[in-house]
Parts: C-alpha cells; sequence; structure tokens
C-alpha cells in the first residue's frame, strides 16, 4: 500500500516536480535556519547584510523555498515561478561571497561563490526539462 502511494505520488510530482520539492525544501529549511541560529561568519555576506538584515534574507529564502514547493505540484509551463525563485535568491548569495573576495575581504570567499552556483546548476538544467511522456498502459484486448 506504502509503495502504491509513493508512486502515485511521484507521478503526480514528476521529476521537475521532485527537484522543485526538496531545494524547496533545503532553501526553505536554510532560509529558517539562518533566523534561529545565523551563521557567525557573516564576512562574505557584508554587502548584502550592509543593506537587508539577516532576518529579511532568512525570510526571502524561505518564500523562495515555498514558493518552489508550492510550484512542484503545478503542471510544467506553470511551475517556472518555482525555478525562477530557487535560482533568483541564490545569485545575491553567489554575488557577495565573489565580491568579498575579490575585495580581499574574505579569502574562503570565492569557494561559497563557487558552491552556491554549483548548487544551483542541478536547477537550471532541470528547469529546460521536459516531463518524460507517461506510459500507455496496455489494456485485455491487447494481449496482457
Amino acid at each position: 500500500m506504502r509503495c502504491r502511494a509513493l508512486r502515485r505520488l511521484g507521478r503526480m510530482l514528476g521529476r521537475r516536480g521532485a527537484i522543485l520539492l526538496s531545494y524547496g525544501t533545503v532553501w526553505a529549511l536554510y532560509g529558517y535556519g539562518q533566523l534561529v541560529s545565523p551563521q557567525p561568519d557573516q564576512r562574505g555576506l557584508r554587502l548584502l547584510l550592509d543593506r537587508i538584515p539577516l532576518d529579511v534574507w532568512a525570510w526571502m529564502w524561505i518564500a523562495a523555498g515555498l514558493l518552489a514547493v508550492i510550484s512542484a505540484w503545478l503542471p510544467q509551463g506553470r511551475d517556472w515561478t518555482g525555478f525562477l525563485a530557487l535560482v533568483v535568491i541564490v545569485l545575491p548569495w553567489m554575488g557577495s561571497y565573489a565580491a568579498s573576495w575579490a575585495m580581499g575581504e574574505f579569502n574562503r570567499g570565492w569557494v561559497a561563490a563557487l558552491i552556491w552556483g554549483v548548487i544551483a546548476v542541478p536547477v537550471i538544467v532541470v528547469a529546460g526539462w521536459r516531463e518524460p511522456p507517461r506510459p500507455k498502459r496496455l489494456g485485455p484486448a491487447d494481449g496482457r
């Protein structure tokens, strides 16, 4: 019974929806983590945090994650907002880390920028995928 429910859930979500659901959950949890226990070393984010406080950024991460989770259940073509939200929230993070490294303020900034960039790549790739067609069921007239 449980396997049947999981298969049905997988069919409902599809591959695109599974990525939106999983990444959206991670993004929302990351935002929540920034709210309840902010990262101690914020040098790489100083450019962002000088303009917008971390708790506001945390809520933006949560909002992006929730938008992706909601979009996971939408049909292909209407789920684009989830993919966009997942990528757009990463760009300022990536840019701030890269800039802090370039300005000599955070020696490991290039590593953090690269990590966030690489994490976002599957989202961009999957956003361009089409869901594969569902296999047709064979009926009794087909000999099975």
